[in-house]
């Protein structure tokens, strides 16, 4: 794939991430893109947009459902399915995440893909696909009100997705996403641990799309007070209206309670970065747990009295706390670091740059264990 990410520029990140260090390092957890790019011409406007399907259980035969839990840091935005995650602790079918006005045509794809895919459950019984969609908002780089992904295209993303490494950057529902007035868009990261001497992973997707430069905050330094230049949002005036999406997945078997938990920790990896949780922002977080792969049957099937479910020790979710907080903070960094500049097209238009690989290490330098300045150029004194 080529694009460098965080670790690769000598960035230090907490933990041990898995053999992909992305969301697929959890067993079962595919992933694939659609994504749409071209500049605007005298008769097309420009488009840079697409989508983004997780499936948390891979092209399994069968819909299994994940255990889950959601949390809304912030609300300005969508997540189809989360109240009844909230309500059931589960959720089937897969994740996809694209723009704000694409939530409605990905959604209907959606379903005629798990519709198509799992017949017996929908046709031959009363099931029901509820998939969940999510977005955030690429107006500031893409005809969004053009609404140029189709059903083709939310297709394209669901039948790719695989195993392996994942894309990040300007690819998929991230194609044309901002953070921290940088270009942003997709970045995955995982860590591997062991709980009582058994091994397990978390992994991490997100579509970031938030933040104030002033804010960005990168392994505790503070990034965005010196990388000042080409602000297009402080700048203007405007406030933050990005958003991001959090995915968190996992092979930790954790009830539908422990995986609300989790998912409020996501807060704590998007507030790594720097970000206060902007008003006209939408921070959702959805965590789902790929143990306990229980056949839930749908009305008119032969319904079993119980089912045998594994859930932690509560004494034992520390030591999923901290790594899922280390990958998410990580997966903005991915994002930031992948992404490539995009014109914008809001007035006044300009070029929504990449960050600068060369300038932030030199900012991250001077910041360095010995808390030597060095020669870099940077004050450190109103720190």
């Amino acid at each position: 794939m080529g694009k460098p990410r965080a670790r690769d520029l000598g960035l230090r990140f907490r933990g041990t991430p898995g053999k992909f260090n992305a969301i697929t390092d959890v067993p079962g957890v595919e992933v694939g893109f659609s994504t749409l790019k071209s500049l605007a011409t005298s008769n097309c406007p420009q488009i840079c947009t697409g989508v983004t399907a997780v499936l948390p259980r891979g092209h399994h035969p069968v819909p299994l459902p994940v255990w889950a839990g959601q949390f809304d840091l912030n609300g300005n935005g969508e997540m189809t399915g989360s109240h009844w995650v909230r309500d059931a602790g589960y959720f089937q079918g897969p994740v996809c995440l694209t723009n704000t006005h694409s939530v409605g045509i990905v959604h209907h794809a959606a379903v005629g893909w798990m519709i198509e895919r799992y017949a017996a459950a929908f046709r031959d019984t009363w099931g029901w696909a509820m998939p969940v969609v999510a977005e955030t908002y690429d107006g500031i780089t893409n005809d969004i009100c053009g609404r140029h992904v189709t059903e083709k295209h939310a297709l394209q993303a669901l039948n790719s997705a695989c195993s392996g490494p994942v894309e990040e950057g300007n690819v998929g529902g991230g194609t044309g996403m901002q953070t921290y007035e940088f270009k942003g868009g997709t970045g995955t990261s995982s860590r591997q641990f062991q709980i009582e001497n058994q091994a397990h992973t978390v992994g991490v997707l997100v579509q970031s799309n938030f933040g104030v430069r002033h804010e960005l905050n990168i392994l505790g330094v503070p990034v965005g007070r010196y990388l000042t230049e080409n602000a297009i949002i402080s700048d203007s005036g405007f406030p933050e209206t990005g958003s991001i999406i959090v995915l968190i997945a996992t092979d930790v078997p954790l009830s539908p309670i422990q995986l609300q938990r989790l998912a409020k920790r996501g807060a704590l990896g998007i507030g790594r970065t720097g970000s206060s949780g902007g008003h006209y922002s939408g921070d959702l977080i959805l965590a789902f747990s790929v143990a306990n792969p229980i056949y839930l049957p749908a009305i008119g099937e032969t319904q079993p009295h119980s089912f045998n479910f594994q859930s932690l020790n509560d004494a034992h979710c520390d030591h999923v706390y901290g790594p899922a907080v280390d990958a998410i903070e990580e997966s903005i960094v991915n994002a930031l670091i992948a992404a490539e500049s995009v014109p914008t097209i809001k007035p006044p238009r300009r070029v929504l740059q990449a960050i600068d690989h060369d300038q932030l290490l030199q900012v991250m330098r001077a910041f360095g264990p010995s808390g030597v300045v060095s020669d870099c150029g940077v004050d450190r004194t109103d720190c």
